[in-house]
């Protein structure tokens, strides 16, 4: 480092000098609740356990931090305020788009009216110039456009400009990488802390009945029915008035304030929809049973005033004197239940398994857990909002109104649950059990998360707790219905008692009135009693004393108190539970007691020194107790002198319960036994010891530890995880604390470690036990971040007798062989407690067996005391073999030498779980190094070589592991991953410890290890990337990879790189160093190692082209781009020389990115907007747009890489995995920040050296760079792509959480993960926590954004589409300048614009435009010249954006723009007066633009075109040349064809009317060959929108008709079509195309038909498209004839893979053709008559409209209707319904009419030889006929015999299908049918019909019955049988109707044929149910037959007399001719 210059020296101490520490221990105070900590009580020496668990629960956390992240110096973007206020320093950014949609809205208010379209075919479109442009203001004009300066003093100009005003950070504006991948963030553990549930609060606010005559005192607790359990304890409150309080004053010594709360916070972890909650409500003791004391309040009414009122006086009195004498007693009274089900709403019952245990981690079995439920036992458990608890619950008032009274033989807890189930099921209690009418009004609502005023259930108050005290809060203690698995961390000591039953039946009479007096006693005389319960309510806070209440005159009462007591912390065995039983006298009898003693019974606390909780059956002394009763048990008292008198002969006849709710005793005996036996060698105690029922000598200590520490693992989980802090604080004690036991030394070490091993097993493999995101449970995470600490080793002096040099106790440790046999020991010991939970205090079998391992280690010793810890410091060396040299044990060293030598399960155990011995590895040595005050010295002297030897062990271990494991079968990999990570935090933790060169040796073995035995390419590189991303996260990493070592300091490249060599222009030494800077050399990697490494990997993941490598293709990415990202974002890289370094040590990063050009997403599929195109000159032909959907003409497909927009001219083929979207773009962000942050001019070296092959490359990426970053829009904001924005939404907070390992609420925003790819159990549950606390919310919640949070997105975004496009900018003049010099520049040139075009073409913002129009005009005063002549194509594109840009709404853009398009103007004039071609590219652009833009505005361009004027007139220099004029000329031509457009505008909303426009304004291009053309398309454009496809197919082929014209007067090839001629045979409309005279332009003109379209290329692809179109309309048979005249094109191009595609298109036409046949649709036809003087033009018009298939009348009716009622006002529009002529003079002239009629193909019968198939009879359709009935007398309908038919023909004017859906009508013509030819007509149908249905293939009877029906059906109207009478019964007098008579009488013959065969056929159709039916057709049939004989046979004479053989041959030809004619008529009819 010795040639590093002052600059760098002082950067890299900027970024953390190397030699400072890391690592920081810190003791942070613990949050405490309550405003003193919860402690015993004061002055009383604790037992070592209370001490320990009191010290565990008060003193402070220990945390390790990173020195350098966090402190408020360094983090410049605060965590608090990051995003909130980054967004207020961004400027915002102007989008047109944006500003439009705000105007748009006003525009529409107005109503429209109807512009009449006049005839504008007359006018050219240059003389439409009506708006004279110079009555226009133009816009302000740039100053100094005009002016001569050198294109280098531009350049230098604008590259200023852009400097000005940049965002610093590029990474602030995007949007964070998927948390998906980011493996780096180590969720900071949740602080351990007390369980809270689910909070409620709870308000009594009154209690009334119908009368008030005493006090009455409630008392609420919850119950779970389903549990059966009672789930809190009780609140009691008193809602008495002082009046009755005074009644009580007596017996009330004091009121604490505590008693007097109303409200209660309930906790609820569990909630389900059977938790109840139940008042009881007591009153004071009186005489008479419950339901005679409750008798007043069932029958008074307060109300009834009168003699209530008096009965009310007296009851007062009355209960005033029972106050008085029994106060103290109270009986119980009524109850009332409330359902909180609609609290803790249905909803969540359904997630009720998975969601709800999810609380306390439990889940159901195949589920795994999210870090989100890493939080999960915060304050309050799971929100009540996520629960679906209170979500529509805000807070609400419930009003009881009626009580259950009370049972007096019914009190239990047990009645109670009957009685709820009861009450769930139906309110049937109420019949059963009486009901007292009163009201309770009470107030639930979700708790807050801080409530003023509040006391814990020990009654300590609660932060904040003000001074002037309002009425309490109480928080009620929850009894959880299941396990809640969270430590200790509050010191809670409660006893809560619950007498249940009493039996003194057989007892002697007085006893019937039954109290029991309960004491907590710590002596036998009565002054012992303490006072340690918990008051109720409105009296003292603690009590001697309570009585249980009284149910009057029951010798064997129920008990439901529940009595709560403070536990003495030091209990001693005189410490018991007295009970004394009373009968109570409710008669005031003279001279006698109120209590009268009846017996008896107590309950020792402890019991072998262990608390005593469960149920018991106690026996009852009847008289006064002997001393030291309270030494034994009740039951088992020894025989007394005199005896004690026990009630049933010293039965049990008192239940009692007794429950403990405590965070110092165990209630577990293997914790029990093991804190005991630790404490004995912790603490002076007397030999033998007792531990639960056994006693323990001295000589059995060391055996019953060890044998302890094995069981503690068979100890329930819960208990278990309650002392978890204590359990793993005391192993690790042992583990290091030399022991002398019996005077010899004892190790426990290996035992100690094993069990830890074992705990750490099963609290991993609990199902009810959260993880978090890495796999690591949650538990244990917290306690190694916060609770762990070095244990403290004591130092006892030894007793006499103990040998006085000891032997040092390290080498104790077991060897291998007993590790094995314990730790299996260790597992059966799991594998039995799992199936026994509770193992006896008994050995099992299995204990026996560890008992006999372990009794072989046992030697004989002295038997004199001589147990305790002794200080490790003896240095003599041990008579064994020592395994090495050893001073004092240091944990770090044991604990890694454990890890080293652990064998068989446990070792396997250690590495699955290696994380947890990791962290407690790493935080020991800091803490290590933080005492032992090394951090001065060397980090190589901290550690002694053995430890090291021994973490690369342990490396090299578990690398080999993680190996092993991947190469099994897939569910192991999950296994590697996590210790994977695990290693990488390792490593990484050890940078900031070790010796850096050390710990980089490591990672490389790991790197070589992993390669050496994986095979997996994916899974290597990506075990290997999620490693790296660990490690490069490092807060140092910038200094550990020697940043500052760059290409000025650095040594040159001893070998010049591949590329190199290779790039033509590399003259000189310090160019081969530049261009070896951008490629990933072998020395960069040696200099630089983590980045080296990281990027071969992503070099590596992008070549690869094995299955599955697309995943670790994105975590590559990711990797580096979340790095970037952080350096971009971090405090300590902020000024610009440090990234400039920065941005150079990731230069090879451009070297790989340019190589996976090819694999780069596509963004023009996403984006639907029209691109050009352009690659290499063959391809150019091709490609182009065509409209909207076809990015490229489909001709040009073949020819490209990617079948999509982007032509990469610069790229060889080859098959390559391509990379999604958001991949895509995380790599170009990261390209984009290299080239902003890098050195611009070694930039430009570089570019100037690199071959053109190269620079087309990089052009490539940044033409991708555009479409990827452009600006999406505020709508849109949250589908930018596919989830960019789904990320985080705090870029900076991300980061430095990422920086502070994940600090706060990263734990949340870890994404969940689809249940298909999970890398960690336990991601694939809801993110279900406070969202509000997590900066994350999923972006497609749009609705959860407000317009606030939517707006500032939008602005973030659109800072990040302006930055990025302004870096894009940049580049592109980096490489201009850069290539000046050079020859390619041509080719070159094409690229940069193509880009630029592209970049115009995206939403802009002003800022960037103005930018990008500045570098236009540098471009095209350098290379004018180049662009005109080379670049037409180019040309063209720009004309039309800078044309687009000229319409923009924004003065700036349009000032821009307008000079921009005059200079191109003027330069294209001065270059080469090749003014022609851009004049003629300026009116296509135009034309195109109106056409097809919808935001196009024609006033804003009139503006610029006035601008433009405004610009020629002041140039002076021009004024000379004919250029003025010129320009006057061109920008009249374009305000014509604005005007037209003006007129498009107000036909907006009548499709038909702005085609016939567009139409118009095609026409009048006739002689414009390239503007016609583009009007086509727009109308193909058009009609496509409206999905007329086939109309928009005609405008194609219209256009290619074009197209074949200019090319056969251009060059004479046989297989092109010859000019529209050949197009006859798709449509004969095309015709029009042809070109008239020789008058028009010849194509050789310059300018003229030099679009891309007139070339063969353009040609084929307008037909292609044209085919594809009419393969979407279902006219497949044109496709056919589309491609005749494509094929021999292509063949002659021997493009044989285009015609491969060409036949199979083909062929599906055709299978289509055969597979559709009978089920196409072609279109519906009406006729459309506008009559009315309001319609202008349009007056007496018709036209025929064409209609989507299966369009009804109605359905045009309502359309035409409606418009036109727009248009004109509702009320002035009217229909006519029916088809009849229209007399005009009957019209109101005020009114606009229209006539619409359904009309059908009309054919002659020539013509129907040719029209066979169901196509042609649809297709090139030009004469319609519909028919109109009619009577003479005038109306529509009449008598058969009256009734006429007008039979109408319509000619068009062009055949259907056309370039437009409504031609008009040319021509008319009208045939009248008298009533027997419409008879003759009607009849010719039926019959017809009848022949079908009976010749139908196959048959269809039910077609065949309905015809049949309608023919012989007797009740048919005007049926068959009512023509002939009306017209066959006589015959006709007049001879004129001889002929037709006769004709309709051959008809009927015909027809009853007909009806016969059809009976005929339908016997052999039917079925056997149909028999009867088909005799009734039969007979009508018959019927009719002889009904019509007569007449049909009869002839009329005068017809066959015989004149002429030869007329009766005649006529005989005629009337079967006739008859055939007939057929075809009604053929063409059906």
């Amino acid at each position: 480092m010795t040639h590093l210059n002052s600059l760098d020296v002082q950067l890299a101490q900027d970024l953390g000098d190397f030699t400072d520490d890391d690592l920081d221990v810190v003791f942070t105070p613990k949050e405490c609740r309550t405003l003193q900590p919860s402690l015993p009580e004061e002055g009383v020496e604790l037992d070592p356990h209370v001490r320990d668990c009191v010290q565990t629960y008060i003193r402070e956390w220990l945390i390790v931090n990173r020195k350098n992240q966090g402190s408020p110096e360094i983090c410049g973007f605060k965590k608090t305020g990051s995003r909130k206020d980054f967004h207020k320093t961004l400027p915002k950014q102007t989008f047109e788009s944006e500003t439009l949609e705000c105007s748009e809205p006003a525009a529409q208010a107005g109503p429209r009216h109807l512009n009449v379209l006049c005839d504008v075919s007359g006018k050219g479109p240059v003389t439409a110039c009506d708006f004279d442009l110079r009555s226009l203001q133009p816009d302000k004009r740039l100053e100094n456009l005009l002016e001569q300066v050198s294109a280098e003093d531009f350049e230098k100009q604008n590259e200023e400009a852009r400097r000005t005003n940049r965002q610093a950070e590029l990474f602030a504006l995007y949007p964070s990488v998927d948390e998906e991948d980011a493996v780096e963030i180590r969720p900071v553990p949740e602080c351990p802390k007390e369980h809270l549930g689910n909070r409620i609060l709870v308000k009594l606010l009154t209690l009334k009945f119908e009368i008030e005559i005493e006090p009455l005192f409630a008392s609420i607790a919850l119950y779970d029915v389903k549990e059966r359990k009672k789930i809190s304890e009780n609140f009691h409150c008193d809602l008495n008035s002082d009046q009755f309080k005074g009644f009580l004053r007596a017996h009330t010594p004091s009121v604490a304030a505590s008693s007097q709360a109303r409200s209660a916070v309930f906790s609820v972890t569990y909630p389900s929809s059977d938790i109840y909650l139940v008042v009881k409500i007591e009153k004071v003791l009186q005489q008479g049973e419950i339901g005679d004391c409750a008798e007043p309040y069932l029958v008074i009414k307060e109300s009834d005033g009168g003699k209530s009122k008096e009965k009310i006086e007296k009851l007062k009195l009355q209960a005033e004197s029972f106050c008085q004498r029994l106060g103290k007693y109270r009986m119980p009274f009524a109850w009332a239940p409330i359902s909180l089900s609609s609290f803790f709403n249905v909803s969540t019952l359904e997630r009720e398994v998975t969601d709800v245990d999810s609380v306390v981690g439990r889940s159901s079995v195949g589920e795994r857990r999210t870090l989100a439920q890493s939080r999960r036992l915060s304050e309050r458990a799971l929100s009540l909002e996520e629960n679906g608890v209170g979500s529509n619950f805000k807070t609400s008032t419930l009003s009881v109104s009626s009580f259950f009274k009370q049972e007096g033989d019914r009190l239990s807890d047990e009645d109670l649950f009957k009685f709820l189930a009861d009450y769930k099921r139906s309110s049937s209690l109420q019949r059963r059990v009486k009901s007292i009418p009163g009201l309770l009004r009470l107030e639930i609502s979700t708790a807050p998360e801080i409530i003023n005023c509040c006391l814990t259930p020990e009654m300590l108050p609660v932060k904040p707790f003000p001074e002037n005290r309002t009425r309490p809060h109480k928080e009620i203690l929850e009894f959880p219905t299941r396990e809640v698995y969270v430590p200790h961390t509050v010191y809670r000591n409660l006893l809560y008692v619950y007498p249940q039953r009493l039996n003194f039946v057989n007892k002697l009479a007085s006893a019937r009135n039954i109290t029991i007096k309960i004491q907590f006693m710590c002596g036998e005389d009565a002054s012992s009693a303490m006072p340690v319960i918990f008051g109720k309510s409105s009296g003292p806070e603690f009590l001697q004393e309570v009585y249980t209440a009284v149910t009057y005159h029951n010798k064997s009462p129920d008990f439901y108190e529940e009595v709560k007591i403070k536990l003495p912390a030091k209990l001693t065995v005189n410490h018991h539970l007295l009970f004394t039983f009373y009968h109570i006298s409710c008669q005031q009898k003279q001279g006698a007691s109120v209590e009268t003693l009846l017996g008896y019974s107590w309950l020792p606390i402890l019991l072998n020194e262990r608390l005593q909780t469960g149920s018991y059956c106690l026996p009852v002394a009847l008289e006064k107790l002997p001393p030291n009763y309270s030494m034994h048990s009740a039951e088992k008292v020894p025989l007394q002198n005199p005896p004690i008198k026990w009630a049933e002969g010293h039965k049990g006849v008192f239940n009692i319960e007794v429950q403990a709710v405590s965070s110092v005793h165990t209630q577990d005996n293997h914790l029990e036994k093991f804190f005991t036996l630790c404490h004995s060698l912790e603490s002076q105690v007397t030999f033998p010891i007792r531990v639960l029922d056994q006693k323990i000598s001295e000589m059995a200590l060391e055996h019953e530890l060890k044998l302890s520490i094995i069981c503690l693992n068979s100890s329930r989980l819960e208990p278990l995880v309650l002392f978890l802090h204590l359990v793993l604080d005391k192993l690790f004690q042992l583990s290091v604390q030399p022991m002398v036991i019996a005077g010899q030394t004892a190790n426990f070490s290996q035992f100690a470690f094993e069990s830890v091993v074992a705990i750490a097993n099963s609290l991993h493999n609990s199902k009810d036990l959260s993880k978090d995101q890495h796999g690591r449970n949650c538990l244990l995470a917290s306690y190694v971040h916060y609770v762990f600490r070095l244990p403290e080793l004591q130092r006892d002096v030894p007793k006499s007798g103990a040998p006085t040099a000891l032997p040092d106790p390290r080498y104790h440790t077991y060897g291998r062989t007993s590790a094995a046999a314990v730790s299996s020991k260790l597992l059966q010991a799991r594998v039995m407690s799992s199936s026994n939970p509770d193992l006896a205090g008994t050995h099992s079998a299995a204990d026996e067996e560890v008992k006999n391992v372990m009794s072989s280690k046992i030697a004989d010793r002295n038997c004199s005391r001589m147990s305790y810890y002794c200080s490790g410091n003896s240095d003599v060396p041990s008579s064994t073999t020592a395994p090495r040299p050893a001073s004092k044990k240091h944990f770090h060293e044991e604990l890694a030498l454990q890890m080293v030598v652990s064998t068989g399960m446990v070792r396997e155990t250690v590495f699955k779980y290696a994380w947890f011995f990791f962290e407690l590895l790493v935080k020991s040595m800091a803490q290590h190094v933080h005492n032992m005050d090394k951090r001065d010295s060397f980090r190589r002297t901290r550690f002694s070589d053995r430890f090291m030897d021994d973490i690369t062990t342990i490396v090299n271990v578990v690398t080999s592991e993680i190996a092993a494991l991947l190469v099994k079968p897939q569910k192991e990999n999950e296994q590697a991953e996590k210790m994977n990570i695990s290693l990488a935090f390792f490593l990484y933790d050890l940078l900031s410890l070790m010796d850096r060169g050390f710990v980089f040796n490591l990672i490389r073995h790991y790197c070589n290890q992993l390669s050496a035995k994986l095979n997996n390419l994916p899974t290597l590189i990506s075990m290997r990337l999620e490693f790296l991303r660990i490690l490069c996260s490092h807060e140092h990493y910038l200094n550990l990879n020697l940043f500052f070592m760059n290409a000025d300091t650095a040594p040159t490249s001893p070998c010049p790189s591949i590329s190199s060599q290779n790039s033509s222009s590399c003259s000189s030494f310090q160019d081969q160093k530049i261009a070896s800077m951008f490629d990933l050399t072998s020395e960069y990697r040696q200099q630089h190692f983590l980045t080296g490494l990281l990027f071969t990997e992503l070099a590596a993941a992008l070549d690869a082209e094995v299955e599955g490598i697309s995943k670790v293709q994105r975590k590559a990415v990711s990797a580096i781009h979340s790095l970037l990202s952080s350096h971009d974002l971090d405090p300590r890289c902020v000024k610009p020389e440090v990234k400039v370094k920065i941005a150079a040590l990731y230069l090879p990063l451009v070297g790989i990115i340019l190589d996976a050009l090819p694999q780069l997403c596509d963004f023009t599929g996403v984006d639907t907007r029209r691109y050009r195109t352009s690659g290499s000159d063959e391809e150019q032909e091709g490609a182009g747009a065509i409209n909207q959907n076809v990015a490229l003409a489909i001709a040009g497909n073949n020819f490209n890489l990617k079948t999509s927009g982007i032509v990469l001219s610069s790229l060889p083929y080859k098959q390559y995995n391509m990379l999604n979207a958001d991949t895509t773009r995380n790599l170009m962000i990261c390209f984009l920040w290299i080239m902003k942050n890098a050195d611009q001019s070694l930039i430009r070296k570089w570019i100037a050296d690199l071959p053109s092959m190269q620079l087309n490359r990089i052009l490539d990426l940044l033409f991708i760079c555009v479409l990827c970053f452009e600006y999406k829009g505020k709508q849109n904001s949250d589908k930018v792509s596919t989830q960019v924005l789904q990320k985080s939404r705090d870029v900076k907070a991300r980061l430095e959480e990422a920086l502070l390992r994940g600090e706060g609420a990263r734990g949340e925003m870890m994404r969940r993960r689809a249940p298909g790819n999970d890398r960690f159990p336990g991601l694939n549950e809801n993110l279900r926590w406070k969202k509000e606390q997590t900066h994350w919310r999923q972006a497609n919640e749009k609705l959860d954004k407000t317009k606030a949070e939517l707006d500032q997105e939008a602005l973030i975004s659109g800072n990040l589409a302006t930055e990025a496009h302004l870096i894009i900018l940049d580049m592109q003049e980096n490489i201009i300048q850069a290539s000046s010099a050079l020859d390619c520049k041509d080719s070159l040139l094409g690229g940069v614009l193509r880009v630029l075009v592209n970049s115009l073409n995206c939403d802009q913002s002003t800022t960037y435009l103005t930018h990008c129009f500045a570098t236009l005009r540098a471009l095209i005063a350098k290379f004018g010249d180049l662009l005109f002549e080379e670049e037409v194509e180019q040309c063209f594109d720009l004309c039309h954006q800078v044309l687009h840009h000229c319409s923009s709404s924004m003065d700036v853009t349009r000032s821009q723009a307008c000079a921009t398009l005059y200079l191109l103007m003027r330069f294209s004039f001065g270059a080469t007066s090749n003014f022609a071609r851009v004049k003629m590219q300026v009116t296509m652009s135009l034309a195109s633009l109106v056409g097809r833009a919808p935001d196009f505005n024609e006033e804003h361009l009139r503006r610029s075109l006035r601008t433009i004027l405004a610009y020629s007139e002041e140039d002076t220099a021009m004024q000379m040349t004919p250029f003025p004029t010129q320009v006057e000329e061109l920008l009249c031509n374009l305000n014509s064809i604005l005007y037209d457009t003006v007129k498009m505008r107000e036909f907006q909303e009548d499709p038909e009317m702005l085609m016939d426009l567009m139409y118009r304004i095609a026409k009048s291009y006739q002689a414009s060959p390239d503007l016609r053309l583009t009007w086509l398309q727009n109308m193909a454009e058009k009609h496509t929108k409206k999905k007329c496809y086939t109309e928009a197919a005609m405008c194609l082929v219209h256009a290619a008709a074009l197209v074949a014209e200019y090319l056969s007067m251009l060059e004479d090839h046989s297989y092109l079509p010859v000019g529209s001629v050949s197009f006859q045979n798709i449509s004969s409309n095309v015709l029009e195309e042809s070109v008239v005279s020789d008058d028009t332009l010849s194509p050789d003109e310059d300018g003229v038909c030099a679009g891309q379209y007139f070339t063969e290329s353009g040609l084929v692809g307008l037909l292609e498209q044209a085919a594809e179109l009419f393969s979407t309309g279902g006219l497949y048979e044109t496709v056919n004839e589309v491609y005749k005249l494509v094929i021999p094109i292509l063949e002659a191009h021997r493009e044989f893979r285009k015609l491969t595609l060409t036949h199979s298109k083909l062929q599906r036409a055709f299978d289509s053709i055969v597979n559709k046949d009978h089920k196409r649709m072609f279109g519906t036809y009406f006729r459309v008559g506008f009559f009315g003087s309001k319609f202008g033009d349009l007056d007496e018009q018709e036209f025929v409209y064409k209609e989507p298939a299966i369009t009804k009348l109605p359905e045009i009716s309502h359309r035409l209707e409606a418009f036109y009622g727009q248009c004109f006002g509702a009320e002035f529009v009217e229909v006519i319904k029916d088809s009849t002529p229209v007399d005009k003079t009957k019209l109101d002239p005020n009114k606009a009419y229209i006539q619409i009629t359904f009309v059908e193909p009309y054919f002659d019968e020539y013509e129907m030889k040719d029209r066979v198939t169901y196509f042609e009879k649809n297709f090139n359709l030009r004469r319609f006929m519909y028919t109109t009935p009619f009577t003479l007398e005038g109306r529509p309908r009449g008598e058969l015999h009256e009734q006429h038919r007008r039979n109408t023909v319509l000619t068009t004017m062009h055949a259907f299908p056309y370039i437009k859906t409504r031609i008009s009508v040319i021509q008319k013509e009208e045939f009248v049918l008298t009533p027997i030819e419409v008879a003759i007509e009607d009849m010719k149908k039926k019959t017809l019909q009848l022949a079908v249905a009976i010749n139908q293939e196959p048959p269809d009877p039910k077609m065949l019955q309905m015809v049949l029906q309608g023919s012989v059906g007797a009740t048919v109207n005007q049926g068959p049988l009512e023509v002939a009478q009306v017209f066959l019964a006589e015959i006709p007098a007049d001879p004129k109707l001889y002929r037709h008579h006769n004709k309709l009488r051959l008809c009927f013959k015909e027809f009853i044929m007909r009806c016969g065969e059809a009976v005929e056929k339908n016997k052999r159709l039917i079925t056997a149910d149909q028999r009867e039916y088909q005799q009734e057709l039969k007979k009508n049939y018959s019927k009719l037959k002889e009904n019509l004989r007569p007449m049909i046979e009869r002839k009329i004479p005068e017809l066959y007399k015989p004149i002429f053989r030869v007329e009766s041959q005649k006529r005989d030809s005629f009337h079967r001719s006739s008859f055939r004619k007939c057929e075809t008529q009604l053929s063409q009819g059906s």
